[in-house]
Formats: structure tokens, sequence, C-alpha cells
């Protein structure tokens, strides 16, 4: 009778636990989801899950940028160098929304590098629209492609770059046409070293600094001017895809391309986002 009346003890007491577990995850995610009716990265997320004006823009893009090598096709002479397009890689040809819809599932609200570099080796990136279709063109026309990124998963960084882009189909993913930057995110040396064996004929990117490096600047307005200065070569040289979530933009506003999540840099935010608002006073 003793051991049955203290069976039946621990049984209760193991679903008062469960049962406080339960309510205790419940009342997390609640909070968690009220956090959220707030979180600064609601609009930027949505527009990439769900706008289709997200998908044209990426169509656009990889149209132009077939164009721009038809042109060079069409005009290359006998004996010239061979053609290339250089391309970044996140962002651009390779699309991380399942990564943003878990920041939002976990109340953050800034880009989060230690989860990045749990969620990299999972290689559930996704093919950007219109990427694919580009780049086998190009491929199939006889047009270098050299993809060219900044990362920094600890030693297996390049391994796990060359997965993600193999695993979408993208052609001439190897070492000779995969370049990653672990220590920088300069990539005008190795756009020059391409640059003397390849015509270039356009760089893709979702980063102003994709394409130079004078953009890499912590000055907003500054950005904005040598941006204006180049703006002929948007649609020629410079193919730019839309990126809301993160890149130089945000180093920009704050100094640092991933900034911590704090309430400073979260008025930091407001006041970016309201440097420009009407006062009807």
């Amino acid at each position: 009778m003793v051991l049955a009346r203290n069976s039946r003890r621990i049984f209760l007491l193991l679903l008062i636990a469960i049962a406080s577990q339960v309510v205790a995850q419940k009342a997390q995610s609640q909070a968690a989801g009220s956090e959220n009716l707030r979180n600064n990265l609601v609009y930027a997320v949505a527009w990439k899950q769900t706008a289709a004006e997200h998908r044209a823009l990426f169509y656009q893009g990889f149209s132009l940028a077939r164009m721009r090598v038809e042109l060079a096709l069409a005009r290359r002479e006998p004996g010239a160098k061979p053609l290339a397009i250089v391309s970044d890689v996140d962002e651009t040809l390779l699309l991380a929304n399942d990564y943003w819809g878990y920041l939002l599932n976990q109340g953050q609200d800034f880009f989060d590098d230690a989860s990045w570099d749990r969620w990299v080796p999972e290689n559930r990136f996704t093919a950007s629209p219109g990427a694919l279709q580009f780049l086998r063109f190009c491929a199939a026309n006889q047009v270098e492609v050299f993809y060219v990124t900044n990362r920094d998963q600890g030693e297996d960084t390049f391994e796990l770059a060359l997965a993600n882009l193999q695993a979408v189909g993208f052609p001439n993913v190897d070492e000779e046409h995969l370049t990653v930057l672990r220590a920088s995110s300069n990539k005008e040396i190795v756009q020059q070293r391409i640059a003397q064996e390849y015509e270039v004929v356009v760089y893709l990117g979702d980063n102003l600094n994709d394409f130079a490096r004078k953009y890499y600047s912590t000055d907003v307005d500054a950005r904005l001017e040598l941006m204006e200065a180049d703006r002929d070569l948007y649609g020629r040289n410079y193919i730019l895809f839309p990126n809301p979530t993160d890149g130089h933009w945000i180093r920009a506003i704050f100094g640092d391309s991933e900034p911590p999540p704090s309430d400073d840099n979260r008025q930091k935010f407001l006041e970016a986002a309201t440097r420009s608002a009407w006062d009807p006073r």
C-alpha cells in the first residue's frame, strides 16, 4: 500500500511539473508574441516573405543583368578577354527568409551572429527569384560566374558556403570560382584580380559595399553622396537587389553592421526612421 501511495504521489508530482512547464512555455510564447508586435524587423521580414514586389525586383535585376551580358556577347571581338560576372552571395543569390522568421519567433529584433552560425550549416537557403536562370544562361554562353562573399563560421566557412551554393544548383561552384573572405568585407582586391583576366560585364549585390570599398562609411549622408556620384553606374556596371533587413546601411546608422539589441539602438533606429517627418503643428 505504501508503495502504491508513493507511486501515485510521484505520478501527481510529474503531472504538476509538466503542467507548470506547459503554462510557463505558453506564457513565454505569449510574451514573445506581444514583444513581436513592436519588433523592428516585422515590416521588413513580412515584405521579404510575402511581397510580390520583392520577388519582382529580383526578376527585374536579373533581367537587366542578362541584357547587359547579351550586349557584351554581341559586341565581343575575337581575342578580347573572356567575359565574367561577379556576384555577392547572401541576400543577392541566396535568401535566408527562414532565418529571419526564426529571429522573429524568438522575439529578437536584431541580427544574431550566434544563431546565424548555427543556422548556416542547416543548408536552408533558397535561390533568389531569377538567380538560377540567369547564372545558367551565363554558364551556357561561356560567361564565367564568380562568387565573392564575406562570412565567418570558423574553419568550415568555405565548405559551408560551397555547400549552400551547390545545394540550389548554381553553376561554377568550386574553389576556382568561389572566394570567401573571413577577416574582411573588402571585396575590391578580389574584384581587381578577376578584372585582370576577364572583362567583368556586371557586378551583383544587395549592398553598395559589394561594388566598391568607398561605400564602407559610417556616415549616412556621406554614403548617400557617394552613391549619387555613381548613379550612372547603377543598371549598367552595378545591379543592386533589395535587402531591408541587414547590410552596411545599418553600419552607417550604428557604426556597426551587427549592432547589439538594446534600447539605445532601438532609439537610434527610431531616429533614423524619422529623419524626415511631418510636424503638423
